[in-house]
């Protein structure tokens, strides 16, 4: 089951990276390795973020896990820790949506110096739980997967008809309500269609 990890938003100063939130859902660590391993990516967010250059993006792999950042040009900063099942396309995009919400109710005079206490910004546990399954959380991906379920259930069905065409032959020769010439129209119209086959 793919996993995002951590989500997290930082201002990207001169010197160093700060954070502004963070949320993180570890319940697939053991309990006493949590903070641990929040501390971790923590660290390792704020690592990449300041050796990102602003109006970058990029994919980092540390370990098991990647770390997909984007550093916009007004030096405001996003960072989600993923598996490595996690999509990219929809890891930037949701890194994008969040740093846009952010944007809109976090004035942008509070970036430099406030601390994570005085942001007022409690969205970030929301897109943490709604992005988890990628395929709700991006249309685009959400409508390949309805495509390929449509494809296999396609297949199916195609071979169920092959198979249905076979006993139809064996139906066709025992029958008694179809007269010589229905037969032998149903014998020539399978032989003149046994050139194409399925998959």
């Amino acid at each position: 089951m793919v996993r995002v990890f951590s989500l997290s938003v930082f201002y990207k100063g001169a010197t160093e990276a700060r954070l502004l939130k963070t949320t993180s859902d570890l319940q697939s660590f053991p309990f006493f390795q949590r903070g641990t391993v929040n501390e971790f990516m923590t660290f390792a967010s704020r690592t990449i973020v300041e050796r990102t250059q602003p109006a970058l993006r990029q994919s980092v792999k540390q370990d098991a896990y990647m770390c997909h950042v984007y550093v916009r040009a007004d030096n405001l900063a996003g960072v989600l820790i993923a598996d490595h099942e996690y999509p990219q396309r929809v890891a930037h995009t949701l890194i994008t949506k969040i740093l846009d919400d952010f944007t809109a109710k976090v004035a942008a005079g509070l970036w430099p110096n406030a601390s994570e206490s005085q942001i007022p910004f409690d969205a970030l546990p929301a897109f943490l739980q709604r992005y988890q399954d990628p395929k709700e959380a991006d249309p685009l991906l959400k409508m390949q997967s309805d495509l390929d379920e449509t494809k296999i259930i396609l297949k199916n069905t195609i071979e169920a008809v092959l198979k249905r065409g076979e006993n139809l032959e064996d139906m066709v020769n025992k029958s008694e309500q179809l007269s010589m010439q229905s037969k032998a129209f149903y014998k020539t119209a399978k032989k003149t269609n046994s050139c194409c086959s399925f998959a």
